[in-house]
């Protein structure tokens, strides 16, 4: 008898909810390896570390978030405790591998791919690992080729979270990226939970055993969510970013100044002033001395009309 599966069991809450934990997770692992990069050797192991433990947590919690809205109508589910916390163990790792190797040795093509092929599959078998830790009356069925595809979106989401996270800049591309990271690991978790059929069996070996959904999950997401919210304060309370040096992963040119060529430089010299332009040629001819006047010709008239 096969079950009646459903994945939707709130509606979109579960899936959007989903999406949130791998974009919050993706992004403030895209921070802290971008910030590794301006770091220095020093702190450079640390923020990839605290970067790998981002994304590690919220690929993980992505999956069990989307694991609340999982439900098969005919039977009751539980979850193994210490299966649960090897999934959390194995994403966190194999995250960490991925984010080590491009740190260190960069995103040449076949350092890229290597890495994504490690970080892909190991997100994959986390999510495989999370599902097998599910138990109830009866047995789980697989399609193979979903599988394969689901484990394909798992690699190309690594790669293309690696890659990201040593070339994108500034704080849209960074929203952009985390946002895309989200939707890939997210689509890989529901083609996976796709690929399942449960099988019911009264008399299966597999019985329910474990915790239920409200008494291990609920619980065991508060550590990962609690260690993102740290990541977000480490990360906002960055000396680099709250100094303006970085803006968020775009870090800004630094400014330089003009040095003197010597210890000492000589003062400019004053500027030459320009000779006096010549006086304009007068062309007219210049009068010569003065000519006495003209003495006064005599008066045609007598001083007087009579005889002194």
């Amino acid at each position: 008898m096969q079950g009646t599966v459903d994945g939707f069991s709130y509606g979109l809450v579960t899936p959007v909810a989903a999406f949130l934990m791998a974009a919050l997770g993706g992004a403030l692992g895209l921070r802290c390896t971008v910030r590794s990069l301006h770091g220095g050797q020093t702190f450079k192991a640390g923020w990839l570390a605290l970067g790998a433990a981002s994304i590690g947590c919220g690929i993980w919690t992505m999956h069990f978030v989307g694991m609340m809205g999982f439900s098969v109508a005919e039977s009751a589910i539980s979850y193994d405790v210490p299966l649960t916390l090897v999934s959390l163990g194995v994403a966190i790792v194999v995250v960490g591998i991925g984010v080590f190797i491009v740190g260190y040795r960069g995103t040449g093509p076949a350092t890229l791919a290597t890495a994504g092929l490690v970080t892909g599959l190991g997100v994959a078998a986390m999510h495989y690992i999370g599902m097998y830790s599910m138990s109830l009356r009866g047995e789980f069925a697989y399609d193979p080729a979903l599988v394969v595809l689901s484990v394909l979106i798992a690699v190309v989401a690594a790669t293309a979270a690696l890659w990201a996270a040593m070339t994108v800049r500034g704080f849209l591309p960074s929203l952009g990226a985390s946002a895309i990271m989200g939707v890939a690991v997210t689509g890989m978790h529901y083609t996976g939970m796709s690929a399942m059929t449960v099988h019911l069996d009264g008399h299966a070996s597999r019985l329910v055993q474990g915790g239920s959904m409200t008494t291990v999950l609920l619980p065991m997401l508060f550590g990962p969510l609690v260690l993102l919210l740290v990541a977000g304060v480490i990360v906002m309370f960055d000396p680099l970013l709250i100094s303006g040096e970085d803006t968020w992963n775009g870090a800004r040119e630094p400014r330089t100044r003009r040095r003197p060529q010597g210890r000492h430089t000589a003062p400019a010299p004053a500027p030459v002033a320009a000779p006096p332009a010549p006086a304009e040629e007068d062309f007219w001819p210049q009068p010569g001395p003065t000519a006495a006047p003209a003495a006064e010709p005599a008066s045609h008239y007598p001083d007087s009309y009579g005889p002194r």
